[in-house]
């Protein structure tokens, strides 16, 4: 099958949640993309903490969120590569490989207030178009959006970090998360 829009989702997925997957199914049906590739990062270079799931359970999860919805892949480019996780090395290795694709750099507007901090952000946007989607606290007027896409969606306000501190202090993270990754973080005993 020729791919020929796909969004890419770049994320510590530590764990992945109900609004990313909302984020990654409104991108693909605002942008007409054929499918969105969720890629797990192997070290975030602007995240480290204490109690990080390992890459291997953050690819499980997102592997177990993604089930069932045949437009969502799991690319593991940034695992394998190792190392602090730069988005231009993946975008440019992903467009050697797929020559013909157009990509869609999915962010949220907390990220997109950041975006001129990006290492290479110039070279970045020649070869992707960033899709950027509301994300609760966050405007995005300062940032161009003529080189932009802009989506527009509900509000959920649900963090991989909110999920985390509430599953640590015994408070329901059910309907936070799907199903799936919900059951493997109890059977794995994954945030202590």
């Amino acid at each position: 099958m020729m791919h020929t829009k796909i969004g890419l989702f770049g994320g510590t997925f530590d764990p992945p949640h109900n609004a990313h997957l909302m984020i990654a199914q409104e991108a693909l049906t605002v942008l007409q993309l054929d499918e969105v590739w969720f890629i797990p990062v192997y070290s975030p270079p602007h995240k480290t903490r204490e109690h990080m799931a390992t890459p291997a359970e953050r690819l499980e999860m997102t592997e177990k969120a993604i089930e069932g919805n045949n437009q969502f892949q799991v690319s593991t480019i940034e695992l394998e590569r190792k190392g602090p996780s730069y988005t231009l090395e993946t975008v440019e290795a992903l467009k050697t490989a797929h020559p013909e694709t157009s990509f869609y750099f999915i962010i949220g507007g907390d990220m997109a207030e950041q975006l001129h901090l990006w290492k290479d952000i110039e070279k970045l946007k020649n070869l992707v178009t960033f899709a950027v989607i509301d994300r609760p606290g966050y405007s995005i007027q300062p940032i161009d959006l003529k080189e932009m896409k802009y989506i527009k969606m509900p509000q959920v306000d649900i963090s991989s970090t909110v999920v985390r501190e509430r599953h640590q202090s015994g408070k329901n993270i059910r309907y936070y998360i799907p199903d799936s990754v919900w059951k493997f973080i109890k059977e794995k005993n994954i945030y202590g």
